[in-house]
């Protein structure tokens, strides 16, 4: 994943260090107890330079998600803001992958978190395809995980670092069986999500999607419900079972990494008819429109790196 990385710094603590040299100490809380936050931001090639998609909202998730686990992130939203323009300009980007991450010290040990420092740092780098770039046309397949959900919000709709064990468990299942991802259920035996991605379904040309209460309202999610709905398609939110999505017409993931990319099969069965839906073209469209700064009607999501571009 991680390319020329001997040309390439992390910001850490007010500083921009080597990459190599940017490192943890082994005692430190977050890595013991998974006590942190992170977020995953995506920054795009336009006609302009480098755009980062929704910085400003996932900004606010980081120190929303900080809050509720009791840190106080020690810079400012700006300050957080401009470094990740930085490090892209630094690391000589065009579009790539950005990881802010806050993390605890090493000043002692024990699940008890106060009176540690709190460290932020920001990586950037080249993101090539998360999947095969033909699954974006040709569709992915899952499988219903044996791994359940977290049952508490905190932990399913927060970017934590230490509740992400079920996930890397359920898409190495999945890939162990031969799919590409894996399908979640919650503790009520609802559909969840995906490893690391929202599910979305269409049925009788209205778009369904899983309520939050056990799954992380995405921003990627939220792009693509405004995107459907201004696009005229009724987007309803419930209590969806793996039924719904066995008999949908078309389904599909959001996320980061995936952006919006088709599922065509589930469990070794094909989902509608086993290729890439009409209605999950048009969003793909339409997105990547967005995502290029080709949209004058969501130009509002990008901001361009570069200091001579106005956001």
């Amino acid at each position: 994943m991680f390319n020329n990385t001997e040309s390439k710094s992390i910001w850490n603590n007010g500083k921009f260090v080597k990459w190599d040299d940017s490192l943890v100490h082994l005692m430190s809380h977050t890595l013991n107890y998974g006590t942190g936050a992170f977020e995953g931001v995506r920054a795009y090639k336009t006609d302009k330079g480098p755009a980062i998609f929704r910085l400003q909202d996932h900004t606010n998730r980081l120190y929303g998600t900080a809050k509720k686990i009791d840190i106080d992130i020690p810079f400012t939203k700006d300050i957080l803001n401009k470094v990740q323009k930085d490090i892209f300009l630094k690391n000589n980007l065009d579009e790539g992958y950005i990881r802010p991450i806050v993390y605890l010290g090493a000043e002692s040990l024990g699940i008890r978190a106060f009176d540690l420092s709190v460290n932020v740092a920001v990586a950037a780098w080249e993101w090539p395809s998360y999947m095969d770039p033909e699954a974006k046309e040709n569709g992915i397949s899952i499988i219903k995980s044996s791994h359940e959900q977290y049952s508490n919000p905190l932990h399913s709709g927060n970017k934590i670092i230490g509740t992400y064990i079920n996930s890397t468990m359920a898409l190495h299942e999945a890939i162990k069986k031969g799919a590409d991802e894996a399908l979640l259920m919650d503790k009520d035996g609802y559909i969840s999500e995906g490893s690391g991605e929202n599910i979305f379904m269409v049925k009788d040309n209205k778009i369904f999607t899983p309520t939050t209460n056990h799954c992380l309202n995405g921003i990627t999610r939220q792009s693509v419900i405004t995107i459907a709905s201004d696009e005229g398609f009724e987007v309803i939110e419930k209590n969806l079972i793996y039924e719904d999505l066995v008999n949908c017409d078309e389904a599909f993931f959001t996320g980061t990494a995936v952006e919006i990319t088709p599922i065509t099969k589930l469990d070794n069965q094909f989902i509608g008819p086993g290729k890439r839906g009409e209605v999950t073209e048009k969003l793909q469209s339409i997105y990547a429109s967005a995502i290029s700064g080709q949209s004058d009607k969501y130009s509002s999501w990008l901001t361009y790196v570069s200091p001579e571009v106005c956001d």
